[in-house]
């Protein structure tokens, strides 16, 4: 459930209407990275953990609801910031002095220009927030990634983040309101504080690589193919040991002699590692069992039926019931 305290997570506040920053700032309240697409991600991919992963559940629960009061806190702002265009566009009955407001002629006629390219955010909407970016395309769904799989889902979280919180570096450029920026600089922090808890909740699943159950083909998996010509450059993606599998390097300098040797890379054999297709299809069975096992023991049936929470009071007043009747 839901419970709505009035008061803002943190006390947002501007020191003067901006009409075009506010049209900016719906890039965090409407755009592709912006709260409302985390806080529906989280609050999604929740739901396909609750069982087996009921820590990991009550943190994404926890981020997605915060994700929700950072779109308020958003939402506000934007709301501040367009202090005069929602009195301005009610006062119907005479010309909207929008002149005055907007600091002059040149002013009013950005103004209108601006209401010709997004129109929604200051005609249809009446100098409200919009459920927009900051160019008037509307939020979508599709804007939400998960694959059912914690250690991808996670992953996916990660990039979200510093998605968020590289909008908000860029959006603090465009501002001279300190209090403005004081509050953009919470919300871009809290995207640093939830990258950290996503990490760490992602160190605690093992094995998390790769994402998912099936492992790599170990003909390909340590392969470097040098897809470009021109200066070439070592480092540890294509030198060493491969960070996560331990795996050796094999650099292929040739691509195409190199296809056509192997015939479309049908022939290709495993070098430098130590994983072996046998191995691998053992690992993948493995791996398979224990995943199934720890699902199918989260989500079994009790007493008959599946019950998403468990009431704690209702529950303790069954259990007085069952002894008061033995």
């Amino acid at each position: 459930m839901f419970h709505h305290v009035k008061e803002l997570q943190y006390n947002a506040r501007v020191s003067k209407p901006d009409v075009r920053f506010a049209k900016l700032l719906l890039e965090q309240f409407g755009g592709p990275n912006g709260e409302l697409k985390a806080a529906m991600q989280y609050f999604v991919q929740g739901f396909g953990c609750r069982k087996a992963f009921p820590d990991k559940y009550d943190m994404l629960m926890d981020i997605a609801t915060e994700e929700f009061s950072h779109l308020e806190i958003v939402g506000a702002t934007i709301q501040m910031l367009l202090t005069g265009v929602n009195g301005e566009l009610k006062n119907a009955a005479d010309e909207s002095d929008l002149t005055k407001m907007l600091d002059g002629q040149a002013a009013k006629e950005s103004y209108i220009h601006e209401a010709m390219v997004n129109p929604h955010f200051f005609i249809v909407s009446g100098g409200t927030p919009t459920l927009t970016d900051s160019v008037g395309n509307p939020w979508s769904a599709s804007y939400i990634m998960g694959m059912g799989d914690l250690t991808a889902d996670l992953r996916l979280d990660l990039g979200a983040e510093i998605s968020a919180k590289m909008v908000y570096e860029n959006l603090m450029k465009f501002t001279d309101d300190v209090y403005v920026k004081e509050t953009l600089r919470f919300l871009m922090t809290r995207e640093v504080a939830h990258y950290q808890m996503f990490q760490a909740a992602l160190d605690t699943i093992e094995p998390n690589f790769p994402p998912g159950i099936l492992a790599s083909d170990p003909k390909f998996s340590n392969k470097y193919f040098n897809m470009s010509k021109g200066e070439d450059y070592r480092g540890p993606w294509n030198e060493g040991k491969s960070p996560l599998m331990g795996e050796e390097w094999h650099n292929v300098e040739d691509p195409i002699q190199h296809v056509r040797d192997s015939n479309g890379l049908l022939d290709e054999k495993a070098v430098s590692t130590d994983r072996t297709e046998k191995s691998v299809q053992s690992a993948n069975k493995a791996l398979s069992i224990k995943r199934k096992e720890k699902i199918d023991k989260a989500t079994a049936p009790v007493n008959g039926f599946m019950s998403w929470s468990v009431y704690e009071n209702k529950e303790k007043s069954k259990d007085q019931e069952r002894s008061s009747v033995l």
